[in-house]
């Protein structure tokens, strides 16, 4: 059966984020040290990290705020 190749230039293009680099826009969850993930409202981003560190109490969670630059604990 032969199978169905797509040219490189149909892909559309992966979108990465790096777990080092700030983001410069929202909010961010920080886990452990690590940007992992990135919501444009910091309600969100405080049910999202609540709802993780309810699955794992061992982590340390933090909300990151690219407007102001600061990292502040869930509330």
């Amino acid at each position: 059966m032969k199978k169905t190749i797509t040219p490189a230039d149909e892909n559309e293009p992966r979108i990465v984020q790096r777990a080092d680099v700030a983001p410069t826009d929202g909010f961010s969850l920080v886990v452990d040290g690590q940007f992992k993930a990135h919501y444009d409202d910091g309600n969100a981003a405080q049910e999202a990290g609540a709802e993780l560190l309810g699955r794992f109490p061992m982590l340390q969670v933090l909300i990151y705020d690219a407007a102001t630059r600061t990292r502040s604990p869930l509330q």
